[in-house]
């Protein structure tokens, strides 16, 4: 590990969120981000409910997690309602309390100079652990850099709720000590407008430099794997079963295809109910479109079920998609997006908002829809997979697009003037 550029001391950051495992945009770019401060010699320390980082530089607290039981219920009682009891109140502040104690020991069992908050000051799944790290950072005056990934208010079900109090205190906080950053200008107009807060802006990236390996023996078998014929597109749908997704847009797109194609959906419903996916799979039925709910064979690594089916992960499916399609009602950036620029696939796109303001305009050739599928987007498809030049032409000129926007050498850009920027309060 080499020493830090800047001072010539090797400094140490922690990262906090209430969660930092597996595929979701949030564990996705803080391991980005990880990246960066490593390679500008930082070394990197890791406090979450659940955790898949180096066990000797991670520091496990179950209560950190969303989905810890007592966490869990102050969340139900306070959203979705307008009045809460004493005795929520009462186990906000216990579990603040509980969780700021683990979050010093954090601090001083790794000597952090730095803290890095991964969405745990900006969606209130966790009140008491945005309260207690705003309180942490008030107490030390340690220098933070906020990373913002999607606010509260960007989302309805948070809008009724008994907290406001703790919303306006934490999520985020106006704290000096505190550098903001969000992944949208979207997200940076509303944060000033909403609180007076400054930001930057740093969009989510993805590895542009390097492409992606080719497939290798593992995967060769992956399109039978998924039930897909050789005479058949396949449709990938790279994203979970939730209702902002949109899914019945690329449903409609296969149907009016009107070719053998089977539309497959990678990730599960996740933590926001089952309703959306009985949804899903009844309009399939009535849509005639063969849908393919494979998250029990996609993982974060490659494995065996327990039955001993094959475990594939995301990068193993995208090199076999046909078409990848992200109608999205709305998105805090669109990982998605970029993964399918990444396997140079066609990508079908509905144009939320995120990607009028912050994508669209750089450039990139898609197949849009707004709001509905249209004739034009089905003759744009078709004629997209039906002429393999045209194709190849689309997927490489996004590629050197995302390379130039949002890649890691962008990210490292930016990052480095906000650690700098930090590193001056301590230096």
């Amino acid at each position: 590990m080499g020493d830090c550029p800047y001072c010539g001391e090797v400094h140490n950051v922690g990262f906090v969120a209430t969660r930092l495992a597996g595929t979701d945009g949030v564990s996705l770019e803080a391991e980005k981000w990880a990246e960066v401060f490593q390679q500008e010699g930082f070394k990197c320390f890791f406090l979450a409910g659940e955790l898949d980082t180096p066990p000797e530089r991670s520091y496990l607290v179950p209560e950190a997690h969303f989905h810890h039981p007592p966490i869990a219920e102050i969340y139900h009682s306070c959203f979705g309602v307008k009045k809460r009891s004493i005795q929520v109140t009462e186990k906000i502040h216990r579990y603040k309390m509980i969780l700021k104690e683990h979050l010093y020991r954090f601090v001083e069992q790794f000597d952090l100079h730095l803290l890095v908050p991964e969405n745990a000051l900006t969606i209130p799944l966790n009140l008491p652990l945005g309260l207690a790290l705003t309180e942490l950072i008030s107490e030390t005056n340690i220098p933070t850099i906020a990373h913002h990934h999607d606010f509260f208010w960007e989302r309805q079900h948070f809008l009724t709720n008994a907290v406001w109090e703790y919303l306006n205190m934490a999520f985020p906080p106006h704290v000096p000590a505190i550098n903001h950053v969000v992944i949208n200008t979207s997200a940076d107009n509303q944060l000033s407008l909403r609180t007076g807060i400054s930001s930057s802006v740093i969009p989510n990236v993805m590895d542009f430099e390097n492409p992606p390996v080719p497939t290798d023996a593992y995967a060769a078998d992956v399109r039978a794997s998924l039930g897909v014929g050789d005479d058949e597109l396949l449709v990938l749908q790279p994203t979970r079963v939730v209702k902002r997704k949109g899914i019945e847009h690329a449903i409609e797109l296969v149907h009016r295809l009107n070719r053998k194609a089977k539309l497959v959906i990678s990730h599960a419903s996740g933590d926001e109910g089952y309703d959306y996916e009985k949804r899903i799979r009844a309009y399939s039925r009535m849509m005639g479109v063969d849908t393919r709910f494979v998250a029990n064979i996609i993982g974060e690594a490659r494995g065996r079920t327990a039955g001993g089916r094959k475990i594939y992960t995301l990068e193993d499916i995208y090199p076999h998609a046909d078409l990848v399609t992200y109608p999205s009602n709305f998105e805090g950036f669109g990982n998605a997006f970029l993964e399918a620029v990444y396997f140079r696939k066609p990508i079908v796109v509905n144009t939320y908002s995120i990607y009028q303001m912050d994508i669209k305009p750089k450039g990139f050739d898609v197949i849009e829809i707004d709001g509905y599928v249209t004739d034009e987007a089905i003759h744009r498809t078709c004629a997209v997979l039906d002429d393999p030049r045209q194709r190849e032409a689309m997927v490489d000129r996004n590629y050197a697009i995302a390379t130039k926007c949002f890649s890691y050498l962008v990210l490292r850009r930016k990052l480095i003037n906000l650690i700098y920027d930090s590193i001056a309060c301590w230096v």
